[in-house]
This record gives structure tokens, sequence and C-alpha cells, in this order.
């Protein structure tokens, strides 16, 4: 497996769900007018990343050192995955819709429980526009039966539509053609908190969360038709899909057919280049990767990936600087109908 990680992007329409990335990692940050701004620490040093990713859990657990002669307290800043909110295409895979927490995220510091703020923003075309939803008490996380804006007026939903905020979904459900205004805003949220870094001491910080999952119904990656499109080619660079890979993809497109569906897929992505905000390099980075079910296919770049059980994929890195992120491709094997 070669190191490079790009952005994905899968356009075709054979597939039912839209990506979703759960991305995460620790930076220091600085609450600067407009909001929360990462920025680098020249004082504290991670020493350690364990790091586990499976696409129903992700687990963490960093040791800090502060080599400075001065107690630090700084803020600490966890930034979750980007939701955009599209009901028309297929919303972003959250695990709890409607909840602000809606990875169900926790923190530890040093074994103890710690309470978090959340900073929360919407955006349409890129534009932030989280005061106008709030003014017009509109829930900035909705859940997927939401339907509010319908009963805005006119005006408002036009405004709304133009700010990139809403769209017009035109449906039948068996009772003739229906209108209703929904969400297209793009969320950011982030956790922060405060932590002091003793003088010369080692601080444990650990997290979990449920990775909101990107997943479809199909595969570009195992379609027959896909091999030579923009996004297959995407596939490849992305996931650094092997040969070895591609081969196991190839048997089961051969059993399943031309009109088969031979897997559906998992997409899981994790942020690891805010781990340089840090002094120094990370001393001691540990990856694990859990594919679920050992009929699974998985692939994910990396260096000196070493299989470790069944599931399990481990890489271990010295002195590493993160340059780029963690993206995760599984394919699941679809029974014959």
């Amino acid at each position: 497996m070669t190191a490079r990680l790009t952005a994905l992007s899968i356009g075709l329409a054979a597939l039912l769900a839209p990506l979703a990335a759960a991305r995460a990692n620790d930076s220091t940050a600085e609450l600067a007018a407009g909001g929360l701004v990462l920025t680098r620490t020249a004082d504290i040093e991670m020493q350690s990343e364990d790091l586990f990713v499976s696409a129903k859990e992700i687990r963490v657990t960093y040791h800090f050192f502060n080599r400075s002669a001065e107690d630090k307290t700084v803020t600490v800043a966890f930034p979750m995955p980007d939701v955009t909110l599209d009901f028309i295409d297929g919303m972003t895979a959250v695990p709890h819709p409607g909840s602000e927490n809606f990875l169900d995220f926790s923190t530890k510091a040093d074994g103890k429980p710690v309470a978090t703020e959340v900073e929360i923003k919407a955006f349409g075309n890129g534009v932030e526009q989280t005061a106008l939803l709030r003014k017009l008490g509109v829930p900035i996380y909705p859940d997927a039966d939401y339907d509010g804006l319908t009963a805005l007026p006119k005006a408002k939903q036009d405004e709304l539509i133009g700010l990139g905020l809403a769209a017009v979904n035109e449906f039948d459900s068996g009772k003739g053609w229906e209108q209703h205004v929904v969400p297209m805003w793009t969320l950011k949220t982030t956790y922060h908190f405060r932590q002091t870094f003793p003088a010369g001491r080692e601080v444990v910080i650990e997290h979990r969360y449920t990775p909101g999952t990107g997943e479809s119904v199909g595969s570009v990656v195992g379609s027959f038709y896909a091999p030579g499109t923009p996004e297959y080619a995407d596939d490849l660079r992305t996931y650094c899909i092997d040969q070895g890979f591609l081969a196991a993809v190839g048997r089961a497109k051969a059993k399943a057919g031309q009109d088969g569906m031979p897997f559906s897929e998992q997409r899981v992505s994790y942020i690891l280049t805010t781990g340089a905000n840090w002094a120094a390099p990370i001393k001691d980075f540990r990856l694990v990767v859990d594919k679920g079910d050992a009929k699974n296919l998985i692939s994910f770049c990396g260096d000196g990936v070493k299989k470790i059980s069944p599931t399990r994929f481990e890489m271990r890195k010295t002195d590493f600087t993160p340059s780029a992120e963690l993206n995760v491709l599984i394919l699941r094997p679809i029974p014959p109908q």
C-alpha cells in the first residue's frame, strides 16, 4: 500500500446512499473572533496515539507531554465530520440524527469524563447562515422526518433556496405529486474543552464515538460498468487499491454475473493531519483497522501494514507527522438472491 489520500466523490446513480465520512483528531485551538481557530502548540508534544477504526466504532488514546517548565491550559478541539442535510438524494449517514451529539462523542482526561462545549455552524453554498436559521426557528440538526420548511412563508422558502440552504423535493408517495421544501445545508460541528497540561507531566486523553459510516447498496469498484470512469480511478487513488484487492473483486463479479451486485460498501474516514499541530512528531503511532467480518474486503493507504487477526490490520510509525487523512473502504459480499 502506498501513502496517498485524496477526496472521494462518487457520482454513479447506481449507488443508493451518499458519501459520509467520520473524521477526527485532537488539535489545540483558540476561541478567536468568528469561532474556533486551530493553532500549533509549541510546548505540548504528542508522545503516542493509539487509534482503532471500524465501521461501528472509533477509539483513540493520546499520551501528551508538556515539556515546558510551566503548566499550560489550552483549548483542545475535536472537529466532527461535516454533515450535509440532503433530503433529496439521501442524508449523510448519521448514527443519531436530530441530536447535536450526532456521533455519540465522549472524551476522558486521565480516566475522568470531560464536559465538552460545542460550536455548531450551518453553511449554504459555502457561506455560514447559522443566525438566519435560528432566527427562523429552524432546528440546526433536523431529523429525517423534519418538514418544517414547508410551513414557512413562500418568501422565506425562496430565500433559503437561493442561499443554497433548501431545495424543493417533488415525489409521488401514492397520493399524487407532492412538493416539500427540504433542508440542504452543511453542518460543521466542533467539540472543545479546556485542558491543563502540568509542567513536565503526561496527560492521557481518550475519545470514542460512532462514525458516520458512508454506505452504498452496490460499489463503484465492484461494478461491471465503473472501470475506466473518473469515479473508479478516484477510488483506486483514495483507497490505494492494489491488484490483489481487484483480483478478489473480479472473482466475485464473475460469480455474480453481469446483472449481479456482488458487494455493498462502507466508507470510513478519519482526520489525522491535525495531529501535526503539536510541538513535535508523534513519537509512537499505532493504527488498527477492523473490517468487521473475515469475508469482507478492505483497502486503505498506509506503509508497513500487517494483518494481526482475521479482521484487523495494524500500522505502526515512530516520529510520525501526519500529512494526509485516513480513508477506509470496506466491501461486504451480498448473498446471492
